[in-house]
């Protein structure tokens, strides 16, 4: 089986995964991905993944881009795939899907819409993401709720939805560290600045936590626009440690390390590689009822789930972790077995196979058909 695996975003997480689905000797994988994405996680990538570095020139740069895309066109075809498998999608390239034949298409559909605030991808309309969508023979999202979401939102049949959990990513070596200095205990939020994130419910809740925590901190570590938005809101600005830029691999790695526990005060959500690599490094999580969170987060095992929007059950959350040495231990422990087991890459590989002969079969009964 010949796949032609490609990707614009999500650099470690493809790299990662295709290296789980070449572990298959009979699975040939071409993986196309753009160099800025690729580059800091080839050390990553298997042998068994032959691997095709693209520029991604900018959003405005039209000519390039419809050059670009050709180009990925005419290597896709000169490979010639039994099954397409692509990320999310990409304003130019999903015009040019057709011009790739009949060759089944497999779709990874991350959020079943854009998400409030996030900038980024609203740069691409939701229904140029929808016309891949359409065209795919099989789809793949990460968690029930995105399936749900998406099959009330486009008419496209349920069995051809598939749920496959995050991949899981983050240091290979993680170790599991506890913060030593009970005078300064530390609560983790990371990723993308984005109004669904909630950031605000976190912040609002502070002065509930450093009441009872008093050592208690803050980590943002993220990029994000209007960053002062935020700091107006904080009661206490010295309880935070901001870290308002992109984050380094080796950086993550030492914010995941050293924090008590990671909280995703979300608003809004599809699914989240947050709360694997979380897990990864033996953390609890305190996260929010909210799209794929709650198949992520096992309440009172992994961690606590609260409702979004509520600063006060947000903060009792994350005390009650603080001040419970032994709990966070215990869940931490819980959550790296769960992630080790559910998220690992030759599990993800083999189930995500089986979407593109499944694929590739119906493609084959329809052709006898014909």
């Amino acid at each position: 089986m010949k796949v032609a695996f490609v990707s614009f975003n999500f650099g470690e997480y493809c790299v990662r995964l295709a290296s789980g689905i070449a572990q298959d000797q009979d699975t040939s994988i071409l993986l196309f991905l753009p160099n800025r994405e690729a580059e800091p996680y080839l050390h990553l990538l298997s042998n068994s993944v032959a691997l095709r570095l693209f520029d991604l020139p900018r959003g405005r740069q039209a000519l390039q881009q419809v050059q670009m895309v050709m180009r990925l066109v005419r290597q896709i075809r000169d490979f010639n795939p039994d099954v397409i498998h692509l990320q999310l999608g990409h304003f130019w390239f999903n015009w040019a899907l057709p011009l790739l034949g009949n060759r089944p298409l497999v779709l990874t559909v991350h959020d079943a819409s854009t998400h409030p605030g996030d900038g980024e991808t609203r740069k691409t309309p939701q229904w140029i993401y929808d016309l891949a969508c359409f065209r795919a023979r099989e789809r793949i999202v990460h968690a029930p709720q995105v399936r749900d979401l998406l099959l009330q939102r486009l008419s496209i049949p349920s069995s051809t939805v598939h749920v496959i959990p995050h991949i899981l990513i983050g240091d290979d070596t993680a170790t599991v560290v506890e913060n030593v200095q009970d005078d300064e205990p530390l609560v983790l939020f990371f990723g993308r600045i984005w109004e669904y994130k909630g950031l605000e419910y976190l912040i609002r809740a502070e002065p509930m936590i450093t009441s009872r925590v008093p050592q208690a901190k803050i980590v943002i570590a993220g990029r994000g626009k209007k960053f002062d938005y935020y700091r107006r809101m904080m009661v206490h600005p010295e309880r935070f440690i901001v870290h308002n830029e992109y984050v380094s691999d080796e950086k993550r790695a030492a914010l995941f390390r050293h924090t008590s526990l990671v909280v995703l005060p979300y608003i809004e959500c599809s699914q989240s590689g947050i709360i694997p690599l979380a897990y990864r490094f033996g953390k609890p999580v305190v996260a929010t009822t909210v799209g794929g969170l709650p198949d992520m987060v096992d309440d009172d095992r992994t961690g606590y789930l609260v409702p979004p929007r509520n600063a006060s059950a947000l903060a009792e959350a994350i005390i009650r972790l603080l001040q419970d040495r032994e709990l966070r231990r215990q869940f931490g422990e819980n959550g790296r077995r769960k992630v080790n087991v559910k998220c690992a890459p030759e599990l993800l590989g083999h189930e995500t196979r089986n979407v593109y002969r499944r694929a590739i079969r119906l493609k084959a009964g329809e052709r006898r058909l014909a």
